[in-house]
C-alpha cells in the first residue's frame, strides 16, 4: 500500500499539473483535504441565522423606487395582516366588547419593537372596513426594516396574538408571515429531501458500481463540495444578501453534480485498471483525460449561473452564488481528492458487490461498452434524418406550452394548502375583494393638497374612469366611475390611527400648507393579470398634478416583467458565447459549440414547457402533489431552471464529446467515433441521468412551490437530456455533419496540430481498425 500511495511515477519525470497532485501527494492532499473540510464547516457555522427570506421583486424599478415614498407617506402595504373574526353570533363589531378587545390588539401591535404602525376597523375604519359579511376586521401591522427583519418580526409576533384574541379568533397573513412560513418550510423540505434522495441514489449507484465502496465516493465528493459551498455562503453574507432558498439548490445540485463527476471519474480508472495500469498510473490518466473534462464541464456550469447576476433579482443572484461555488468545488473535489483516494485504495474501489453473489455471470463494468446504447447510435447513425426529425417533433410537443407561459411573482400560494399564510390570504381576497394586492398608491410629493385641491380632485375622477379602476380616495374625497362618491364611514368606526414611527418629510403632512399627499387607487383585475398590467401602464401615462409614483404589487409585476426581458437577451448572450468560448477551447471546433448551444436549447425549452403544463395549467397533481394553480410561473424559476439545466445538458454532452473526440482523433472516422462514443457513456449517462433525476426530483416534494417546480423541472430535463438528446438527437446531427463536426479555421488546425504532433495524439491519425493500447493511452493524455 505504501508502494502505491508514493505517487507511483515509476522513474518517469512527474507532470506539472493541477490536477496531478492528488496522485503525486494522496496522502497530503488527504489530510489537507479533511483540515480544510473542519475549518470550512467552522466558518459556515451559523449561516441559517443569516440567510435572508424573499428577494423575488426586481430592485432598482420604478415601482421598488416608489415603494420607498410610499413608506414616507405611510401608503406602503402592510407587511402583517391579522384577521379578527367574532366567536359569538350574539357580538358585532361594533359591541362594547368588541371595540374594547379590538382596540386593545391594535394598541399593543402599536408598541411592539419592530412595528411602525398599527390600524383597524376601531382606529381607521376609512382604510381598514370590515368583511363583507360584517363577522370579521381587519388589523393591518406596518413593520420595520428589510423583508428578513419583517420575517422575523412576524414570525415572533404571530404566536403570541394569534391564541389570545378574546371574543375573536385571530389568523395571520401577509407577505411577512408568507415569508416566514415559507423560510421554515423549505428548511423542513430540506431534510425531508435528502432523506428521500440520499438512500435511493446511493441504492442506484451501488447498483452501477457493483461496489459499496465506490458508491461512497460521490457522497465524499458532494459532502465536501457542499460544506465549501455553505462556507463559501456564509462570507457572501457579510456582504450581501443570501436567500435560504440557496441552501436547498446546494444540497440538490451539489449532490447532483457530485454524481456525474465521481462516475465519470471512477468509470474511467476502472477502464485504465482494466488495461493493466497500477491505481497511481490510473488516476494519473484518469485526471489527464476525465479530470479535465470535469474541469471544463464546472466552468460551463459555472458561466451559465453567472449569468443570472445581470437580473436586477436579489434571489437570482444568491442561487447563481450558491450554484457557482458548489459546481466549482465538487470539480475541485473530484480531480483533486478522488484521485488521491483511488491512487491509495484502488483495488479496493471494487470490493464489497452487495449484488454478487445473485449474479449468474459476471456484469459489465460501468464504462463498459452497452450492447445497447450501441445498437440504438449504430441505428440512428444508419437514418440520421429520421431519427432526427422524430426526435424534434417530440421535442417541438413538448415545448408547446411554453407559447402561452406566463410570468408573475411569488405570493403566499407557493405554500401548501394548510399553510396558515395561505388560507388567511384566500380569506382576505374573498372577504375584502379591495384590499390588499388590488390597492395602487400614487404618491405625489410635489403636489399641495391646499392650494392643488382642484386639479387633485380632477385627477382623481380621470384616474377612476380608467377601465379596471374601480375606485380611488385622496384628501379631496372618495371617487368612482369617474365622479366624486360619498364618504361612508361605518358606525362605530372612531379614534384616529396609532402614530407611525417611521419618519415623514416636512412636506408629507397634508393640512398644514405642506405639499405631498397619496392617491390610493383599487382594481378589479387579479394584480399578476395582463389587465391589471394595462392599469398600471394607463395610470403612469394620465397627467397628474407633478411628478408622480406608482407603488403596489401590480406595478411591482409590470416592473419585475420588463426589468427581466431587458436583461434577458445579455443573459443569454453571456451563456452563449461563454459556453461555446469553453466549448471551443476544449474541442478546436467552430461547429461543435454552435451544435451544443443550439440543442441544448432546445432541450431545455421542452423542460419549460414540461412546468408550463403541470404548474400553470394544473395538469398531473398526481405526480407531483397537491399545489394552488395560479395561472403564472414565478419569473425567477424558468430563468433559474434554464441556466442549472443547461449547465448540466453541456456537462453531458462534455463527456460525451471527450470519448467520441478521443476515438475520432485516433481512427479519423466520424461515425465509428459517433458509435463508440454513445456506447461508452450509455450506462453512464443512464446512472448518471438515474441519481441526477432523484437528487433534483426531491425537490418535487417540497411544500414550497417554488422548490415544486425547480426539482420538478431539472428533473425532466436530465431525463430528457440524457435519453432524446444525447441518444438520439446528438449523434443524428454530428452524423449529418460528418467531417465539418471538426471543422476549425486554418491556422487555429495547423497550430493545434503542432502542439500536439510530438504525442501523436491529437492530430488526425490515420484511420485503423481498432486502436492499439499506445493510441489509446496518448488518446487518454489529450481527453
Amino acid at each position: 500500500m505504501r508502494r502505491e500511495c508514493s505517487g507511483g511515477d515509476s522513474g518517469r519525470r512527474p507532470e506539472r499539473s493541477f490536477g496531478d497532485w492528488g496522485v503525486r501527494y494522496p496522502r497530503r492532499v488527504l489530510i489537507t483535504a479533511g483540515i480544510l473540510c473542519v475549518l470550512l464547516g467552522w466558518v459556515a457555522l451559523g449561516l441559517g441565522e443569516r440567510l435572508s427570506v424573499g428577494g423575488f421583486a426586481a430592485s432598482g424599478t420604478p415601482s421598488a423606487r416608489a415603494e420607498t415614498w410610499a413608506a414616507r407617506y405611510g401608503a406602503d402595504r402592510p407587511e402583517l395582516f391579522l384577521v379578527l373574526h367574532l366567536k359569538s353570533a350574539r357580538l358585532s363589531l361594533d359591541s362594547p366588547a368588541a371595540q374594547r378587545a379590538g382596540r386593545r390588539i391594535t394598541e399593543r401591535l402599536a408598541a411592539e419593537r419592530g412595528v411602525s404602525r398599527a390600524r383597524s376597523y376601531w382606529t381607521a375604519a376609512d382604510e381598514a372596513p370590515p368583511s363583507t359579511d360584517g363577522r370579521s376586521a381587519l388589523v393591518y401591522v406596518d413593520l420595520d426594516g428589510s423583508e428578513t427583519d419583517t420575517a422575523r418580526t412576524a414570525q415572533r409576533l404571530v404566536p403570541h396574538y394569534t391564541p389570545r384574541g378574546g371574543p375573536f379568533e385571530i389568523r395571520a397573513g401577509g407577505p411577512a408571515w408568507s415569508l416566514a412560513q415559507s423560510t421554515g418550510q423549505a428548511r423542513t423540505d430540506l431534510v425531508r429531501a435528502e432523506l428521500i434522495a440520499a438512500p435511493l441514489t446511493f441504492a442506484i449507484l451501488t447498483v452501477a458500481f457493483r461496489s459499496l465502496v465506490a458508491a461512497l465516493l460521490p457522497v465524499v465528493v458532494a459532502g465536501l463540495s457542499a460544506v465549501g459551498a455553505l462556507a463559501v455562503l456564509r462570507v457572501l453574507t457579510a456582504v450581501t444578501d443570501v436567500s435560504v432558498f440557496a441552501v436547498n439548490l446546494i444540497g440538490a445540485l451539489g449532490f447532483g453534480l457530485a454524481v456525474d463527476y465521481a462516475l465519470f471519474i471512477v468509470a474511467r480508472f476502472r477502464e485504465e485498471r482494466a488495461r493493466g495500469l497500477a491505481p497511481p498510473e490510473a488516476a494519473r490518466v484518469t485526471v489527464a483525460t476525465a479530470g479535465r473534462t470535469v474541469a471544463v464541464s464546472a466552468g460551463t456550469v459555472t458561466a451559465a449561473l453567472a449569468a443570472l447576476l445581470v437580473f436586477p433579482f436579489s434571489f437570482l443572484r444568491s442561487m447563481a452564488y450558491a450554484g457557482m461555488a458548489v459546481a466549482l468545488l465538487a470539480a475541485l473535489t473530484a480531480v483533486v481528492v478522488l484521485p488521491a483516494v483511488l491512487a491509495c485504495w484502488g483495488p479496493g474501489v471494487a470490493s464489497l458487490d452487495p449484488f454478487g453473489r445473485l449474479r449468474w455471470v459476471p456484469a459489465p463494468t460501468i464504462g463498459a461498452a452497452s450492447p445497447l446504447w450501441r445498437a440504438v447510435a449504430t441505428a440512428v447513425t444508419r437514418r440520421p434524418l429520421w431519427w432526427g426529425a422524430g426526435c424534434l417533433v417530440l421535442l417541438a410537443v413538448l415545448v408547446l406550452p411554453f407559447g402561452h407561459g406566463r410570468l408573475g411573482l411569488a405570493d403566499e400560494r407557493i405554500l401548501p394548502g394548510g399553510a396558515e399564510a395561505r388560507t388567511t390570504g384566500e380569506l382576505i381576497h374573498r372577504e375584502w375583494p379591495t384590499s390588499g394586492e388590488r390597492s395602487l398608491a400614487v404618491v405625489l410629493p410635489r403636489a399641495d393638497p391646499v392650494a392643488d385641491r382642484a386639479e387633485l380632485d380632477a385627477y382623481a375622477r380621470r384616474l377612476t374612469a380608467l377601465p379596471g379602476v374601480r375606485g380611488a380616495a385622496t384628501v379631496t374625497g372618495r371617487y368612482a366611475d369617474g365622479g366624486r362618491v360619498a364618504w361612508a364611514r361605518p358606525a362605530g368606526a372612531a379614534g384616529a390611527a396609532a402614530p407611525r414611527a417611521r419618519p415623514r418629510p416636512p412636506a408629507a403632512s397634508p393640512g398644514r400648507g405642506e405639499r405631498g399627499t397619496v392617491v390610493r387607487l383599487t382594481m378589479t383585475p387579479d394584480p399578476q393579470s395582463e389587465r391589471a398590467a394595462d392599469v398600471v401602464r394607463a395610470v403612469r401615462e394620465l397627467p397628474s398634478p407633478g411628478p408622480a409614483h406608482l407603488a403596489g404589487w401590480a406595478a411591482q409585476v409590470v416592473d419585475a416583467r420588463g426589468a427581466l426581458l431587458s436583461r434577458l437577451p445579455l443573459a443569454a448572450a453571456l451563456i452563449a458565447v461563454g459556453t461555446m468560448t469553453v466549448l471551443f477551447l476544449f474541442t478546436r471546433s467552430v461547429v461543435i459549440p454552435l451544435k451544443v448551444v443550439a440543442v441544448a436549447g432546445l432541450s431545455l425549452t421542452a423542460a419549460l414547457g414540461g412546468i408550463v403544463f403541470v404548474f400553470q395549467d394544473g395538469h398531473l397533481r398526481w405526480l407531483v402533489g397537491d399545489f394552488a394553480t395560479t395561472g403564472t410561473l414565478d419569473m425567477t424559476i424558468p430563468l433559474l431552471l434554464f441556466s442549472v439545466a443547461f449547465g448540466l445538458s453541456v456537462d453531458y454532452e462534455l463527456f460525451l464529446l471527450s470519448r467520441i473526440q478521443e476515438h475520432w482523433r485516433i481512427t479519423g472516422d466520424t461515425t465509428a467515433s459517433i458509435v463508440h462514443g454513445i456506447a461508452r457513456t450509455g450506462r453512464l449517462f443512464t446512472a448518471a441521468a438515474l441519481t441526477v433525476a432523484v437528487a433534483m426530483g426531491a425537490l418535487a416534494s417540497s411544500g414550497v412551490l417554488l422548490l415544486k417546480e425547480l426539482g420538478f423541472g431539472l428533473a425532466l430535463a436530465v431525463v430528457v437530456d440524457a435519453t432524446l438528446v444525447r441518444g438520439v438527437l446528438v449523434p443524428s446531427v454530428m452524423r449529418l455533419a460528418g467531417r465539418a463536426n471538426w471543422w476549425a479555421p486554418a491556422r487555429i488546425r495547423s497550430r493545434r496540430g503542432r502542439a500536439t504532433a510530438p504525442e501523436g495524439a491529437a492530430g488526425e491519425v490515420p484511420s485503423t481498425t481498432e486502436p492499439t493500447a499506445t493510441d489509446r493511452n496518448a488518446a487518454g493524455r489529450l481527453g
